[in-house]
């Protein structure tokens, strides 16, 4: 199979978009399994008896307690608890691994933009934590489909169970929201590559990963999120962010916004109209137009968008949470507008904030 490289522009960049056939790849992953090369993922270990005290005030979700052998995501948040950074997290042999898109950045104590791994290396003070660049070492590659099991087996590798973490062979495998990652050496990238697929995984490029992830609602970091973006927005609350333990960059808008019940705006999965050959780019505007008015008024900004092997072309959108589920939509911009409908079974489930539900019994 060729291997076709992503767009100019694409997040994606070095790595394969498609191998030819990406609607042909997703069939392969939604009955059997494939193999998607995310080699392009940057990976930090921290090491050290003072690695998850140490993580614990740092990043947003809660370290403390994290068993050997488990996985999460966790965030890194700026002073006013808008999004920096978002990262997949594998506590495993005493080693933390952090793996994020290639690029993370965060706020630094001045204001000014660092890497992740700078950012991590300046709040370190006297913890007794290690922290290296371990993107040379490790690479990752992700497994998709009900029969990725079997094929982890056949392979003599772990299939660990939901945010769970195991090693065979000096392969870390975390099994997450969306599939399984392998954290494999990257010396020996190739070779287990040519296992996988000789094992049975059909390889699927970027094209394929996103449109499951998109079909699911996980959002993404710079596509899905703007630089107002908090975690509510888009369902990283309990996922990566813990409300409640407190001592975290940005924690006080985390907690004040899941007591109040309510965020500013809520990711949503749109079906586009998939007429036309152009589709709305990340970043382009949604319109909702009312009978009466004219030309509407923007509600909202489009994050990814993606042909899905089945529902045709989607994307996720960070929508003004007033906007009505069956709102007539337009996104797009100049040539490239199409009409909107929002997925009502995709649609968050609203919990009542702790502060609100309060004041409600307490008028009653």
């Amino acid at each position: 199979m060729t291997a076709i490289p992503a767009p100019d522009g694409s997040p994606d960049a070095g790595v394969p978009w498609h191998y030819g056939d990406p609607f042909a790849e997703q069939r392969a992953a939604a009955r059997k399994v494939a193999v998607v090369d995310r080699t392009n993922r940057e990976v930090i270990a921290v090491t050290g008896p003072e690695r998850l005290s140490w993580l614990h005030l740092v990043i947003s979700q809660h370290m403390t307690d994290l068993p050997d052998g488990a996985a999460t995501e966790a965030l890194v948040l700026d002073s006013q608890g808008r999004v920096d950074t978002h990262m997949e997290v594998a506590h495993l042999d005493e080693t933390v691994w952090l793996d994020t898109d290639p690029g993370a950045r965060a706020t630094g104590a001045r204001g000014g933009r660092q890497t992740l791994l700078e950012y991590l290396r300046s709040m370190v003070f006297w913890s007794k934590v290690e922290l290296r660049d371990a993107t040379a070492e490790r690479a990752v590659l992700t497994l998709l489909g009900p029969t990725t099991d079997d094929l982890l087996t056949s392979v003599g590798l772990p299939a660990p169970d939901q945010h769970e973490v195991a090693a065979a062979e000096d392969v870390v495998v975390r099994r997450g929201a969306l599939g399984v990652d392998l954290l494999v050496p990257r010396a020996e990238l190739t070779n287990w590559w040519s296992r996988l697929t000789a094992a049975g995984a059909r390889p699927m490029g970027s094209w394929g990963y996103e449109a499951f992830r998109v079909e699911a609602a996980r959002a993404r970091m710079n596509l899905d999120t703007d630089d107002r973006t908090i975690p509510h927005e888009v369902g990283w609350v309990h996922v990566a962010a813990h409300v409640a333990k407190g001592c975290y960059r940005g924690q006080e808008t985390v907690s004040k916004v899941h007591n109040v019940g309510r965020p500013p705006r809520r990711m949503l999965l749109l079906h586009l109209d998939g007429s036309p050959e152009v589709l709305p780019e990340t970043g382009d505007p949604v319109v909702q137009v009312k009978e009466g008015e004219a030309g509407g008024r923007t509600v909202g900004r489009v994050g990814s968008v993606i042909r899905h092997h089945e529902l045709g072309p989607i994307a996720l959108a960070l929508v003004k949470y007033s906007v009505p589920l069956d709102a007539e939509l337009l996104v797009g911009a100049e040539d490239r507008v199409v009409q909107a409908a929002i997925d009502p079974d995709a649609v968050p489930e609203a919990t009542p904030g702790l502060g609100r539900e309060a004041a409600r019994r307490l008028r009653g």
